[in-house]
């Protein structure tokens, strides 16, 4: 039977609904009851104490706001009863102590990937065309339409028959062959990606946006890349190939280059691109998957359209599979700075070199400052949606969504576009932004990006598979085709976390040896938006 309230840390003074809760309705925690006083809906949450004005809301065992009016036991916590708040804090206060959690069933498991000369493994591998300012935008489409009704022979799609039916005045055909591989390459994808940068802003965003770029092609699951330059931009191709040689030495990938003041026409240079990408693609296609070691993997731990019960469910799973991963030997990177808010004294003190401590807490203090000068602040954080569905504050929605990040020691703390290095647990400065943080988690070497929702979001990157992990089962069966992994039993009482953090490793193995396709992928939702450092939350 399912339980209808939780409490998730004894030390909280609230308690979550499961299940909507009726005024006058008693509910049993423990040893204690509860009278609802007002209607609750599941994922929201109540007071299990009578509160005044300026009392602390304890949830996940840190502050998550403050009264701001009279709350009585049994009510819910609305915005209008609460108030953001969240813990300051100084620097380090203990060095949390860790054990690993037994991982004797995965150390020698292994996924089929495509082994680079760095030692790094792909779980894709990608030919990746994009410009290094927004002026070549149009050559890179045209460039995408050409490849892709040549290599993939695009059918047409089911949408287009539905609006040539409508055209025609006739019944609507939606018989589209969509298993047989139409592809002239099996081992490579050809990618695309296109930007709003590269001039025209501050000097510091091109200079970012150079890393960003050297960073996607540094990653695993990148063969090679064709690179397009207007020429004048900020973003010079020396800046871009400067950015490269700090992040890999010995880069061997082949890159290709065009530079169209430099290169007459725009048919000429077009032409040019077409035969050199075309030889370096088929060369890539000779790369095959081959067995290789769970530990290769680097898991980006993002969440998006976040709800009442993410906290609870999603992210303590890929919390317990951060902390599985650290044992292995693999990585993973914690990002969405602004959602660590109300969580720094435990992140702090899990850093476990005093410099990254201190680091984690400048680009905390640094970030949100500029964001204060811009009019807002990380109160601002949750969004509508988050509201509606319980998470009240931006320390409550912090608090939860830290949960992904497990309990094992933080090995380093990375500013954005900074590339990983280490095993285990990696901080990552980004914004909390679907988009922009995704993009960033590749950029900095994720080769699988494990992303939990609440609400449902199509997100996905043109580069590595994004995972959609579903925190209800409500929302992974009224979306489907977004949604590819459910940890709404979790909730129902029906799995353990660990168990279902186990069952989603399993699932991470099938994505990342090309057995599984992420429904982004199916979806060809390749998005990529860089972060632009003013605000972005």
């Amino acid at each position: 039977m399912q339980k209808k309230v939780l409490k998730v840390n004894p030390k909280d003074n609230v308690a979550v609904a499961l299940v909507d809760l009726t005024q006058g309705e008693t509910v049993t925690l423990g040893d204690l009851t509860y009278d609802i006083i007002k209607d609750t809906k599941a994922k929201h949450k109540f007071v299990t104490e009578d509160l005044t004005i300026g009392d602390e809301i304890i949830m996940y065992g840190v502050l998550v706001g403050k009264a701001s009016q009279p709350i009585r036991k049994g009510e819910v916590i609305t915005t209008e009863n609460v108030k953001h708040q969240s813990a300051k804090v100084e620097g380090k206060t203990e060095t949390t102590s860790w054990t690993a959690p037994n991982v004797d069933k995965w150390k020698d498991k292994t996924f089929m990937g495509y082994h680079r000369e760095d030692g790094q493994v792909g779980t894709e591998n990608v030919w990746l065309f994009f410009p290094l300012v927004f002026c070549e935008n149009r050559n890179v489409e045209i460039l995408k339409d050409v490849f892709e009704k040549e290599l993939l022979f695009e059918k047409v799609t089911k949408h287009q028959l539905l609006l040539r039916s409508l055209i025609n005045n006739s019944e609507a055909e939606t018989a589209v062959d969509e298993e047989q591989d139409s592809r002239v390459f099996k081992n490579i994808e050809v990618k695309f990606i296109t930007h709003q940068g590269g001039c025209g802003g501050i000097r510091q965003d091109a200079e970012a946006l150079g890393r960003l770029l050297a960073g996607y092609v540094n990653n695993p699951n990148v063969a090679g890349a064709t690179v397009l330059s207007l020429g004048c931009q900020n973003l010079q191709v020396q800046i871009f190939k400067d950015a490269l040689e700090k992040i890999s030495p010995n880069n061997k990938k082949p890159i290709i280059v065009y530079e169209q003041q430099k290169s007459g026409t725009v048919d000429e240079m077009l032409n040019g691109i077409i035969k050199d990408s075309y030889e370096a693609i088929k060369k890539a296609n000779e790369i095959e998957r081959k067995p290789a070691p769970i530990s290769k993997l680097v898991l980006g731990l993002e969440c998006g359209g976040s709800d009442g019960f993410s906290g609870i469910s999603a992210n303590p799973v890929l919390g317990q599979l951060s902390d599985l991963m650290a044992g292995i030997g693999g990585s993973t990177i914690l990002s969405e700075f602004p959602e660590l808010c109300g969580v720094e004294q435990e992140l702090v003190n899990r850093c476990v070199k005093e410099e990254d401590a201190e680091r984690f807490l400048q680009l905390m203090k640094d970030f949100e400052e500029s964001v204060v000068a811009a009019g807002s602040g990380f109160d601002m954080n949750p969004s509508p949606g988050n509201i509606k569905d319980g998470l009240i504050t931006d320390a409550m929605k912090s608090a939860g969504a830290a949960k992904k990040g497990g309990s094992s020691p933080i090995n380093d703390v990375l500013d954005f576009t900074e590339y990983i290095k280490e095993p285990g647990l990696n901080l990552l400065c980004t914004p909390g932004n679907d988009v922009e943080c995704t993009t960033a988690l590749v950029g900095s070497g994720s080769n699988v990006v494990l992303f939990t929702t609440g609400l449902g979001t199509p997100t996905g990157n043109p580069v590595v598979p994004v995972v959609k992990i579903s925190s209800n089962t409500a929302l992974s069966q009224r979306m489907p085709d977004i949604i590819d992994f459910n940890t709404g039993d979790v909730i129902t009482g029906e799995k353990t976390i660990d168990e279902k953090a186990e069952e989603l490793l399993e699932f991470i193995i099938e994505v990342a040896s090309g057995e599984v396709k992420t429904k982004a992928a199916i979806l060809n939702q390749n998005d990529f938006i860089p972060w632009r450092r003013g605000v972005s939350l």
